[in-house]
């Protein structure tokens, strides 16, 4: 077996932090769960953040801990504001710490960027200036000196409060446009007192918040800073105005964290948890200009996935450690497999956004459509060993068949899989076709690892019928036939050649120049297929029965996706609703009006209008077996739900 040394040997270095150890490089950045009840820790936090302690991570930063009322940006939001706080990050702090986890909390005031109230009320909301926030459409009022001094307090109570707790140090939060950024910001920090002018005048915020929280904690708390290195954004902070920043600030801080971006705009925010259609570790060259410049440690997150990634950004000494976030939400035991030299085991996060940041913007828990475990940490977290073993008899080599068979076969039954196909997948093959979105295509190898190590036998080239079902005798049939594009009843009064989504990935059809593709579904598989063609040459239009481009979609992979077709310069149609068509014509109503719309000089109409399951063999096998229907073949929705259904049926066999 490969130790660590010789196959991370950066990674896996020990660094010491004001006395602190961490035994090796890799970082859980702080990012919020959705899942504190009544602002305070809870056991579903607690489980969570336990299980990426046992994975092997060096150091978590828990999610932002709000310093003042004022401070509840979402309405789920952890706050250090009472000493009722000190419990449940006693309970996380020690839960980390028996798996030799470093424990930070990060400590937070958002300034203008309150996303939501807890009540459906608009919130009053505080800035350096009265400088409006683009992307939730605040106007803030601006900071007098008695509320400056109030937050400013906060600050050291909430660190005063983490340190009694029993974590080891807190990272203070002045990325991504909030409020330590928006006075250092001259173009937000508008004011005409002490708190702005020249730099030293902008950072006068920030050092007193450094301070304060210095003074209230013990010698050996751990204060770093985390900023974006560039706020992305051409009313953002800049590279140099960052790096200025916290070179003036180096000698009352223990480390930098930089990462990229702001709320404040919906390009900015993008790079908050940039989705896949970001280059892998872009930032690692900006870590590096960092650095350079720096003596006391720095940290990167941005897109590191891989622990290969991570290693060469410590050996070519860009940073001394590497938030992995995603990696660590899809793998939690990433960094242990590793260590242990079984890095070919590691279920590689893609980026997708689905069901971490997707979850939050919703409201909801996160998870991954991966690893859907993740969040339910209370639920699957522990195994679950079978007491009677069945022979168990899996339909389908999609996502939902391949981890209903993996998670049976380690639970100890005896699981076949059959696939139709020579190739096992499902729609993830057609997905990493599209612009962007190869790295996709990694869900399909990492749930055929999982099933490999559970001991799953494969069935490739095998359509499975009644007769086999009978001649197999299994226990249990789990149905994951998924699903197939589905035609909608149109007018039709000419021949324009009509032709779907799939047909267009697969190369099946030659497509004319002008080209109309329309969606109903909202999600990636439209705007995919229309830049796609576009980069092929062709003109192309889009049609969404929507409001917008994209509405199914995470926020960041949407915003990410309509920046790329407007500057492709593909016109998008929002509320137009297919309805027929003739030679050269599309005909939509809008779906809000109910008048008609049209579409001249098209020559080919392609149909992004979601799926109808495929399900035959369930009406077969009535009466002769029991058996179950996940996926597609239930219902036609994401991989997420397909994924999750498959573990879920598996964990009650």
């Amino acid at each position: 077996m490969t130790s660590p040394a010789s196959a991370f040997p950066h990674l896996f270095e020990p660094l010491e932090i004001r006395g602190k150890r961490l035994k090796n490089r890799i970082m859980s950045s702080g990012h919020d769960t959705s899942m504190p009840a009544d602002n305070l820790v809870n056991d579903q936090l607690i489980a969570y953040h336990r299980a990426r302690a046992e994975g092997g991570v060096g150091l978590i930063v828990l999610q932002v801990a709000g310093v003042h009322d004022s401070a509840r940006y979402t309405s789920h939001v952890l706050m250090a504001t009472d000493d009722a706080c000190i419990d449940g990050y006693r309970r996380i702090a020690e839960a980390c710490h028996q798996q030799g986890t470093v424990v930070l909390s990060q400590i937070f005031h958002p300034g203008r960027e309150i996303m939501e109230s807890s009540d459906g009320l608009l919130a009053v909301a505080w800035s350096a200036s009265a400088s409006p926030n683009e992307r939730f459409r605040v106007m803030p009022r601006a900071l007098d000196q008695a509320m400056i001094d109030e937050i400013v307090a906060g600050y050291g109570a909430a660190a005063r409060r983490l340190c009694q707790a029993g974590l080891d140090g807190v990272e203070i939060v002045a990325s991504h446009g909030y409020l330590p950024a928006q006075f250092l910001n001259p173009r937000v920090n508008r004011r005409t007192d002490a708190y702005n002018g020249d730099l030293d005048a902008r950072l006068r915020f920030l050092r007193e918040v450094i301070a304060a929280v210095r003074a209230e904690c013990t010698k050996d708390f751990i204060v770093g800073l985390r900023i974006s290195a560039d706020e992305r954004d051409i009313a953002g902070l800049t590279e140099d105005e960052s790096l200025s920043a916290v070179l003036a600030l180096q000698g009352q801080l223990d480390y930098v964290h930089i990462v990229a971006g702001t709320s404040a705009s919906l390009g900015g925010a993008v790079h908050i948890v940039p989705p896949m259609a970001i280059e892998a570790a872009y930032l690692a060259p900006t870590a590096a200009s960092f650095k350079a410049r720096l003596e006391i440690p720095l940290f990167v997150t941005g897109r590191i996935n891989q622990p290969q990634e991570a290693e060469l950004i410590i050996a070519r000494g860009q940073a001394d450690v590497c938030g992995m976030t995603r990696a660590l939400i899809c793998d939690p035991l990433m960094p242990n497999k590793a260590a242990a030299g079984r890095h070919d085991d590691v279920r590689a996060c893609i980026g997708c956004n689905q069901a971490c940041i997707g979850h939050f913007h919703r409201g909801y828990p996160i998870s991954c459509i991966q690893h859907p475990e993740t969040g339910r940490e209370l639920q699957y977290g522990k195994p679950n060993p079978t007491t009677q073993r069945k022979r168990v008899m899996v339909v389908g080599g999609g996502p939902a068949g391949m981890k209903a068979a993996a998670v049976a076969a380690q639970r100890g039954h005896e699981v076949t899989l059959f696939e139709a196909s020579t190739q096992l997948g499902g729609q993830v093959l057609l997905a990493q076709l599209l612009p962007r979105r190869s790295e996709f295509g990694g869900a399909a190898t990492n749930l055929q690892r999982e099933m490999e190590l559970a001991g799953v036998q494969v069935r490739r080239n095998t359509r499975v019928d009644r007769a086999l079902v009978e001649q197999e005798r299994p226990d249990l049939v789990i149905l994951a036939t998924g699903a197939k594009p589905y035609w909608p009843t149109l007018e039709q009064g000419g021949d324009l050649q009509v032709v779907d989504a799939w047909q267009v990935l697969r190369g099946e059809v030659q497509l004319g120049q002008s080209v109309l593709v329309s969606d109903w579904r909202g999600d990636w598989i439209a705007p995919g297929i229309a830049e796609r063609l576009a980069r092929d040459g062709h003109q192309v239009r889009l049609a969404v029965s929507g409001t917008h481009c994209g509405e199914s979609l995470p926020l960041y992979v949407r915003d990410q996706m309509a920046g790329e077709l407007h500057r492709l310069g593909i016109a998008v149609t929002p509320y137009a609703r297919l309805y027929g068509y003739d030679d050269s014509t599309v005909y939509t109503l809008h779906s809000a009006s109910g008048e008609a719309m049209l579409f001249e000089e098209v020559d080919t109409l392609v149909l992004c209008q979601g799926h109808e399951p495929v399900d035959d063999l369930g009406t077969e096998l009535q009466g002769l077996v029991p058996f179950k229907r996940i996926g597609d073949c239930m219902a036609p929705r994401t991989v997420e739900e397909a994924i999750y259904e498959g573990l879920k049926v598996a964990w009650e066999i």
